[in-house]
């Protein structure tokens, strides 16, 4: 596609979109149209180059990620490219469930309905069986069509044990103007199937908690089959995206870029949940939530590069809105300091301004009649985020490189001191904030 542009940790619909989240935290943004013309024109040998990244990303006191990538590029004549990505992650850790903070302990089903857990009182509740591995590999293809234009297609395949994806992509690039200004337009369809942990759970149906209360455990798998639906649902994303590069001067470039996406089918959570509360704030009841079943999205983003006498300047900014009336800033600089030895620093600084999805609650009172859709999803919130990072980079041998890459990431709710309507509920932590560390190596060869 004509850029990278990163999905937010709040507009992601599942537990599957959850691992991109946090791995988007560390990847980087700025994928112009012309790069593979670039590097068709600076690279005409015929050796493979290669790089391999190892990441860690872990939030404090719960989720943590670990993810390998490699890929592969080889240059065919003066205009063919293939490009080869295999990645491996893994997800382990607590995840917050949706159900609020209470005076006493709270007991949960797995989503499995095989087994339970407890949380502490005045403790969020976390799952703390959230496990999750994942195998994706991509390819695509670019090739000239004339000294002006060119093309790419690629695929993606992704598999985890209760989902699978595949998607495809194209995109047209023109030259003008010498080559200082670059069209491009990408395309792409993806489908997911999802094959949840204990099927699809009915929309607002309750959560079956075994307290004793069930004769025998056919008794507790009758009552906990008649909430779930279908084993498996799917959904379509369809995105187009599209971009103008321009370079200004000897020391300028920039790029606009608009997005469009329409995602259709099943965008609900099957592992989220929400709290029912009386007037008093005490849970009466946990209930599975309910997302639209679309959502279109647009997108425009800004980038300068700008070439100092010793350093790069990237700035960029994101505008993304959608029809869940979640809207969202993001701000990102990077600084590229060039030091001897051929090695450099790169500071890194971004800031994130999100506002809530119409349908978002900390949870539902049971004096009110149920909403449509609701979610207590904390990524789904009003909420700001900051990452500051610090990047090195240096020369190993030959041509070959590494770089290491440390980041810290703050996420805080801004509705955090709101007042809730329900005076027992103003002490607990409704709106927690999460901390993560980033640490992610890389060698190119």
């Amino acid at each position: 596609m004509v850029a990278a542009v990163s999905l937010e940790v709040a507009v992601a619909v599942t537990k599957k979109s959850l691992l991109a989240e946090k791995l988007v935290l560390a990847a980087t943004a700025l994928i112009g149209g012309n790069v593979a013309a670039n590097a068709i024109e600076t690279n005409n040998d015929d050796d493979w180059q290669y790089s391999a990244s190892i990441l860690t990303y872990s939030e404090v006191d719960r989720v943590s990620a670990f993810e390998v990538i490699t890929t592969a590029d080889k240059i065919y004549g003066d205009s063919q490219k293939l490009s080869l990505k295999l990645v491996l992650d893994t997800l382990t850790g607590a995840s917050a469930n949706g159900a609020i903070e209470q005076s006493n302990v709270q007991t949960f089903t797995r989503p499995s309905g095989k087994g339970q857990f407890d949380t502490a009182a005045n403790s969020t509740p976390l799952d703390d069986t959230f496990r999750d591995t994942r195998v994706q590999f991509n390819v695509s293809w670019t090739d000239a069509i004339t000294e002006q234009s060119r093309y790419t297609v690629g695929s993606n395949l992704s598999k985890e044990y209760d989902y699978q994806s595949i998607s495809a992509n194209g995109e047209l690039a023109f030259d003008f103007y010498n080559k200082n200004s670059t069209l491009a337009v990408g395309l792409s369809l993806g489908v997911d199937q999802y094959n949840p942990e204990g099927k699809i759970p009915i929309a607002f149906s309750s959560m079956v908690v075994d307290q004793g209360q069930f004769a025998s455990r056919d008794d507790y798998w009758t009552a906990f089959d008649l909430t779930r639906s279908d084993s498996s649902d799917t959904t379509t994303t369809s995105e187009l995206l599209i971009g103008w590069t321009q370079v200004i001067s000897r020391k300028m470039l920039v790029q606009f870029n608009y997005g469009y996406a329409n995602t259709s089918g099943y965008l609900t959570d099957p592992f989220k949940i929400l709290s029912v509360v009386d007037l008093l704030g005490e849970t009466q009841d946990l209930v599975y939530e309910n997302r639209p079943d679309s959502r279109v999205q647009n997108s425009l983003f800004g980038l300068m590069k700008y070439h100092l006498d010793d350093s790069i300047l990237n700035l960029s900014y994101r505008y993304l809105s959608n029809d869940w009336e979640i809207k969202s800033n993001t701000i990102d600089l990077r600084w590229h300091f060039f030091a001897d030895n051929d090695s450099f620093w790169e500071p890194h600084l971004r800031f994130y301004q999100q506002d809530a999805a119409e349908f978002y609650t900390p949870f539902l009172a049971d004096s009110a009649p149920l909403p449509e859709y609701a979610s207590a999803d904390y990524r789904l919130g009003e909420m700001n985020a900051v990452t500051v990072g610090l990047k090195y980079g240096f020369k190993v041998n030959g041509d070959s490189r590494a770089e290491v890459r440390l980041e810290y990431y703050q996420q805080s709710n801004s509705a955090a001191n709101q007042v809730t309507g329900i005076e027992n509920l103003q002490g607990f932590d409704l709106y927690p904030d999460v901390e993560a560390i980033i640490l992610q190596f890389n060698y190119i060869f």
